[in-house]
């Protein structure tokens, strides 16, 4: 079964609680987990890489690699590829994503990643080393909300989930407009932007459905999802940078917790929040019915006595819960 990806819109919380990272390092194996960091994508030097190293460690990594190749020439070196075929996780950082794709792609690192991946490691990454886990992935471009011609370019990514475009850094750079124009122009691609300090973490699973990709959302921001398979649209023959009509796009604005089928491209419903108080009074209500059920088969006491009971019985419980703003 493939591991989990971990896409992140950029900006995780390296300070407080690490909510993104944590998950990242439990899912990598916890205690045991060899973490290989790809810094790739950077214009940092090792610095970069001491922070997450740093940040790793602290959430109880057993080890922290760095594989950076600089050249596709050096994409190939064995110590690199031994680095992964070790690892239990792979975190690629944020950058330069069009760099990280030039650099990698197609390499023996890129297919080492792939392989990781097949064989159950989690791969994450962060701004450019989320966008580069979809099949295709922005290349540059300018923000804004409306989709103009021109207004970005696409290149391929390495391809873990398929059919798939990502944005990261979506709606802090007001990005929507580049992804409409991206869907717009390809509307065999389902569009996807996360925002800063939020993760889409998407898992396989098998059931009684089939094998599917499902997604759920984590951290403060949210993640945006652009449905254009009912599209209409001129994007064929809109001129230079022109608005773009994109009409039928089906959004989804998904916060934390929300799940989300890739592969039926439909949203998971959320199954109900049980509130504990009503929760201890219809099980004290049941225990209720059925110690009258066991009276009155033992036919010790009337009815009326029993409504008694049972009604003196629910008054305590309701004097025994706390009021709104009460110490508990």
């Amino acid at each position: 079964m493939p591991g989990p990806l971990m896409i992140i819109g950029g900006a995780e919380d390296k300070l407080r609680t690490r909510r993104i990272l944590k998950e990242f390092v439990a899912a990598a194996g916890g205690s045991e987990a060899r973490i290989v960091v790809i810094p790739t994508a950077s214009s940092l030097g090792p610095e970069i890489v001491e922070v997450y190293d740093a940040l790793f460690r602290a959430e109880g990594a057993a080890r922290v690699t760095e594989v950076r190749p600089e050249a596709r020439a050096e994409a190939s070196h064995p110590a690199l590829i031994d680095a992964l075929r070790a690892a239990t996780g792979i975190f690629m950082t944020g950058g330069n994503q069009l760099k990280l794709s030039a650099i990698i792609s197609g390499t023996p690192v890129a297919e080492e990643i792939l392989s990781a991946h097949r064989r159950g490691v989690v791969v994450a990454g962060t701004s450019a080393g989320a966008s580069i886990q979809s099949s295709h992935m922005v290349a540059f471009g300018v923000g804004g909300s409306t989709p103009k011609q021109r207004m970005t370019q696409v290149a391929a990514g390495l391809g873990m989930l398929e059919s798939t475009v990502i944005d990261q850094h979506f709606d802090q750079r007001n990005r929507y407009g580049r992804l409409l124009m991206i869907v717009s122009q390809s509307p065999s691609l389902l569009g996807m932007g996360v925002d800063e300090d939020t993760a889409a973490i998407v898992e396989s699973v098998t059931d009684d459905q089939g094998q599917r990709q499902l997604l759920r959302v984590l951290g403060k921001g949210a993640v945006t999802i652009m449905d254009p398979a009912s599209l209409v649209t001129n994007s064929y023959e809109a001129k230079r940078s022109t608005p773009i009509l994109a009409s039928g796009i089906v959004l989804h604005v998904l916060p934390e917790g929300a799940r989300f089928d890739l592969t039926r491209r439909a949203l998971v419903p959320s199954e109900p929040a049980v509130d504990p108080l009503e929760a201890s009074e219809i099980a004290e209500a049941g225990k209720d019915l059925r110690q009258m059920a066991r009276d009155i088969a033992a036919g010790d006491a009337s009815p009326s006595s029993l409504r008694r009971r049972l009604s003196r019985s629910r008054s305590s419980l309701r004097l025994a819960a706390p009021k709104q703003g009460d110490p508990t």
